[in-house]
């Protein structure tokens, strides 16, 4: 490790806590103190200051990247995202006819849905927007699950829609995530949404979990579950070298996707 310069300047000493974060994903602020040679203090002063920037999430003894943010539902599904599309393709590719596919909302479960038309699977979804993507594919069984729409996820969710699911077992289940990481697990930032989810595990044989470049390293601030919870998990080529290496002890679980440029 290059020997860090005491007299740098608070702007400095920020830009490389987040080269930091964004390679290993977490920082502590006791590391950060004695590799610059500065207190404690000063760098506490320096991630307020970058989580005021959205740059970091502050924890207890240090910051990690922050959750990611995403746009309303529509927007993410009218967005041509070449990443979003062969991770869905692939994730269609990994499933046969005949089994009990259960997936929630998010714009990457609709990119797989479209990609599942014609094959004869059973979806079963609290999401609309699934729903339609499917409908008229003869060959392709639909199974809604009801209850109360969320309208910032356009899921159903809430007792009526757990319920639902404790009278299901399913093959396969796709929960959509908003962060992996890979010592804690997948993640999500709503609490309801994120039970949802934990009842889809219980409800299936078998998880996938599709996460872009954007979620890998984060949390969220509601964990789903465990990493090895997850029998699949699929993530980009546009993945760094250090994160494919926090991941590797699940690399037999783990599908690289190669995704062309846009």
């Amino acid at each position: 490790m290059t020997a860090s310069n005491p007299d740098a300047l608070p702007q400095e000493r920020q830009q490389r806590i987040l080269d930091q974060l964004r390679k290993h994903g977490r920082v502590v602020a006791n590391d950060l103190a004695a590799e610059f040679v500065v207190s404690e203090d000063s760098i506490r002063r320096d991630l307020r200051d970058m989580a005021a920037k959205g740059l970091c999430r502050r924890v207890y003894g240090g910051a990690l990247l922050p959750t990611p943010q995403f746009d309303a539902l529509p927007e993410r599904v009218g967005r041509h995202d070449p990443e979003r599309s062969a991770l869905a393709a692939h994730a269609a590719s990994l499933l046969v006819p005949g089994q009990v596919v259960l997936m929630d909302a998010g714009s990457t479960n609709v990119e797989i849905a479209r990609a599942l038309r014609g094959m004869a699977v059973t979806v079963v979804t609290n999401s609309p927007a699934v729903a339609a993507a499917l409908s008229g594919a003869q060959a392709t069984e639909v199974v809604m699950i009801g209850g109360r729409i969320d309208p910032r996820s356009g899921g159903a969710i809430g007792s009526i829609a757990l319920q639902q699911l404790t009278q299901l077992q399913a093959d396969v289940c796709i929960p959509g995530v908003c962060a992996v990481d890979p010592e804690t697990g997948i993640w999500g930032i709503n609490a309801e949404e994120c039970a949802f989810k934990q009842a889809m595990l219980r409800a299936s044989d078998t998880a996938f979990v599709v996460a872009s470049s954007e979620k890998l390293g984060a949390r969220g601030s509601f964990r789903i579950a465990a990493i090895e919870q997850v029998d699949q998990l699929l993530i980009s080529d546009r993945v760094s070298m250090e994160m494919q290496a926090r991941l590797a002890p699940i690399a037999q679980r783990l599908h690289r996707v190669a995704v062309a440029k846009a």
